[in-house]
């Protein structure tokens, strides 16, 4: 029998978490079974996938008329049922995080994303979300923007684990690596522990080839000298600017600095492979698990990719393979006038916008739902 490739997985030392969420996911058994059978170790949320549920599914009508009745707004309703699914979903997953000495078995819940440029904002939903949840296996979703690192910082010296999402960039991901250690620090000057403190770096991926080999392709549709160099780049990028952000988590997470922390009992910061689902169909859809699978990282998935990587993947540690040639393709693409540094940053500016965008629909078709109620109550 076929060994299945996800649960192969371990033994590389990553783990795979789902990058979805819904009710009857949760209530069918379904998450059980992909915990189990598929060996998945947590799960992600954000505002796109909550829209997608609670807007394009039946499954949650039972739950918001009893709350429409009672007069609550759609921006309560959006908090109780988010905050009751990923509750659930940490309960789950909790025999998994205690397995594990609490290295998996969490779930995500963003802050709203309107407040991402907004610390004092974000301190201060994050701290709520954080105390209504009340579970340990939770963790609150920054954004890596430059307001979000200082929240970052301090809401891990207060003990609260910290997802921190929209991350693009080397520059910013060292900034965030940073961030985690002096939260870390703070805290045990405190004289706080720092034992039980999580938090991942969900570092973007495909959404980079889906920016730049658009550039590309101009370049070769331009011809001349440089033509060959860009067609040999398209589809590249992304892989190379992952498997060097790899590298600086290694740089960091052995450093004396570090090592002081983990004396401590301090965890490490893992690396998160997030937007892993293909967006180009000339592309492998496995190809952003494929080429980032390494020692201490995990990938949160779309429910297809998963499927695709259950059916057809080759699990193998590629992660520390080629890194000199991965330096060699962001020189190429610095040679060739493109800064993946102002493509990064345009990324996390148009992925703050494109969390906002799926939140607003959401509370719109909440809100339309209690105006509906209302008019037809006597």
């Amino acid at each position: 029998m076929k060994l299945n490739p996800l649960k192969l997985m371990e033994s590389f030392g990553q783990s795979i978490w789902l990058d979805y969420i819904r009710k009857d996911l949760i209530t069918s058994g379904e998450l059980r079974r992909l915990i189990e059978e598929d060996g998945v170790k947590g799960m992600t949320s954000n505002p796109a996938l909550f829209e997608k549920a609670l807007a394009g599914s039946q499954a949650y009508d039972e739950d918001i008329l009893p709350m429409v009745q009672e007069g609550k707004g759609a921006n309560a309703i959006y908090e109780a049922l988010s905050q009751r699914d990923v509750q659930s979903a940490a309960d789950a997953f909790r025999p998994l995080y205690q397995r594990t000495g609490g290295k998996d078995g969490y779930v995500s819940l963003e802050v709203n994303p309107h407040l991402a440029r907004d610390t004092e904002g974000t301190l201060q939903e994050a701290r709520r979300l954080w105390a209504d949840l009340n579970r340990p296996n939770v963790f609150i979703k920054v954004p890596a923007t430059s307001e979000g690192l200082p929240a970052i910082r301090q809401l891990l010296s207060e003990g609260i684990n910290v997802n921190i999402t929209l991350l693009f960039g080397l520059p910013r991901y060292r900034q965030v690596a940073e961030a985690y250690l002096a939260g870390l620090e703070a805290r045990l000057a405190q004289g706080e522990d720092v034992s039980k403190v999580a938090s991942v770096a969900s570092f973007f991926v495909s959404r980079v080839d889906a920016a730049v080999d658009p550039m590309l392709d101009k370049k070769v549709a331009q011809g001349g000298p440089t033509a060959d160099l860009a067609k040999g780049l398209l589809g590249q990028v992304a892989t190379a600017n992952a498997k060097l952000a790899y590298q600086i988590y290694k740089e960091l997470f052995h450093s004396p600095r570090f090592q002081s922390l983990a004396e401590k009992g301090a965890r490490t910061q893992r690396l998160l492979w997030a937007s892993t689902g293909t967006k180009n169909p000339g592309y492998s859809d496995v190809k952003y698990i494929e080429a980032l699978i390494g020692p201490d990282t995990v990938n949160t998935v779309p429910v297809e990719t998963l499927q695709a990587f259950r059916d057809h993947g080759v699990p193998e540690a590629r992660l520390d393979q080629d890194i000199p040639a991965a330096s060699l393709i962001l020189e190429q693409l610095a040679a060739l006038g493109i800064s993946l540094d102002a493509v990064t940053q345009r990324l996390e500016d148009e992925g703050v916008e494109a969390f906002n965008k799926p939140f607003d629909k959401l509370l719109a078709a909440l809100a339309a739902r209690t105006t509906a109620h209302a008019m037809r109550t006597p």
